[in-house]
């Protein structure tokens, strides 16, 4: 997986919100200086594994669209077979 980079207003948002939120649910408050160095932290040690879930489930979606398509295919290969033998 290439490496994740955020642009830098896509970090401040995200410090900003993690900044908010902390604060409403722990009562704590840190800096824009210490949120953003945990975003880069989250960004850096946890996304890839939000990132490989994400591929995971699309490729499961993916592999059951294509189970239908299968189906499908092979419905109409068995009518086309029905058909011939009249």
């Amino acid at each position: 997986m290439a490496k994740l980079e955020l642009s830098r207003d896509e970090t401040t948002a995200i410090a900003d919100w993690l900044r908010t939120a902390l604060e409403e649910e722990t009562g704590s408050a840190i800096g824009p200086f210490e949120a953003e160095t945990l975003v880069g932290a989250l960004v850096r040690d946890v996304a890839g594994h939000f990132y490989n879930r994400g591929l995971h489930d699309a490729r499961a979606a993916i592999s059951a669209r294509l189970d239908e398509v299968g189906e499908i295919v092979y419905a109409m290969e068995q009518a086309n077979v029905l058909e011939r033998g009249r």
